[in-house]
Parts: C-alpha cells; structure tokens; sequence
C-alpha cells in the first residue's frame, strides 16, 4: 500500500512552486526544469499534486496575504445597517492591502494566467474567474444589504471590480502606481453617491 503524501513537504512544495512561477513566470513552465529548481524529479510533483494545471491553480489560491481572504469575514459580517462611508473605507482599505510589495510582485503572474484563460479555458479560465466572480458577488450581497435593488447592486459590484482590477493591471505596463491610486479614489468619489438610498 503506498504511503500517502507528507502534508508538510506538500505545502513546502507550493510555496517553492509559487515563488518560481513569480519569478519566472507560466509560459515557459515546464515540470522538469521547475523539478530541478526545486532540487526535487518531475515525477515527485506528479505524485504530489497529479497534473501541472492543478499545481499552478493550488500554488496561486495559497497565499493567505491575499485581501480577498482578509475581506471574507468582514464582508460575511456586512448587515444592512452599514452604509456607504463604510463600504468607502473598506474600499480603500482593500484597496492599500494590493499596494504590498510582496502581492505586486505576483500581479503580472496573475495577468498570464488570465491571458493564459482566454486561450486554455479548460486549465486556467476557473483560477481568475472565480477569483473576480467571488469579489463581485460579495460586493453585490452588501450593496443589496445597503437597500439597493438586485440589478443596480450587481452593476456597481461589477462596475467596481473590474474597474480596480484594471487599475491594478494598468501599471504593469506604465509603473505609475500613485497615478492608480489617485484613479482608484477619484473613482469612489464619482460612485459613492450613487451607493446612497433615498
């Protein structure tokens, strides 16, 4: 009977698997030279996590620095009673977590693996789509929370999550963050209004 996988080698793989893909980027991701970086065989990756597309989605889901875990809970805990100078500093509060060097450093993965989705839907589309999708619907469930009618609470939740993940993106190509940051706040102070109930 074989042994099962070690859990501790397993997330020691990830995290090595991770800071490769950072550095190196997906294209040219290949199992066996990826091995040998990491002093391991490509055939200890396979036993590990049995395809290369199941690595990279497990590699990219593991770091818990990202802001979409920090805002689960406060946004599971969002009631009615919470208005948009809230939602406003939340905002903006999600918005300064992206700004960590450490998640700026993983942006232009994350911008090929969504190229990488439009090509290959079948091994990468669910990794930027449910990430974006999951934002998007929680937004939508606190604008509803906030009085707004189904339809309009789900084209400001859209409007917002796109609208920041292009302002992330943009800068891998000009590097004017604070152009971005500046963007991101002028575009608060545009929706803000609209978040309000009469």
């Amino acid at each position: 009977m074989p042994r099962p996988p070690d859990p501790a080698k397993r997330r020691d793989l990830l995290d090595q698997v991770r800071e490769y893909m950072i550095r190196n980027g997906l294209a040219d991701l290949s199992l066996r030279p990826l091995a040998r970086a990491l002093g391991t065989s490509d055939r200890m990756l396979l036993y590990y996590f049995g395809t290369k597309e199941r690595m990279v989605a497990e590699a990219l889901a593991l770091d818990e620095r990202r802001p979409l875990l920090r805002a689960r809970s406060l946004l599971d805990a969002v009631d009615g009673s919470r208005g948009p100078e809230w939602l406003r500093g939340f905002l903006e509060d999600v918005w300064q977590q992206f700004g960590d060097p450490y998640l700026r450093a993983a942006f232009p993965l994350y911008v090929e693996i969504l190229t990488a989705s439009l090509f290959h839907p079948d091994r990468y589309g669910p990794v930027m789509r449910d990430v974006l999708t999951e934002w998007t619907d929680r937004l939508t469930s606190v604008f509803r929370d906030m009085g707004l009618p189904e339809a309009r609470a789900r084209t400001e939740a859209v409007l917002l999550v796109d609208s920041a993940f292009g302002l992330l993106v943009a800068p891998l190509a000009g590097g004017d963050w604070d152009e971005a940051d500046a963007a991101f706040h002028a575009l608060l102070d545009r929706l803000e209004p609209g978040w309000r109930v009469a």
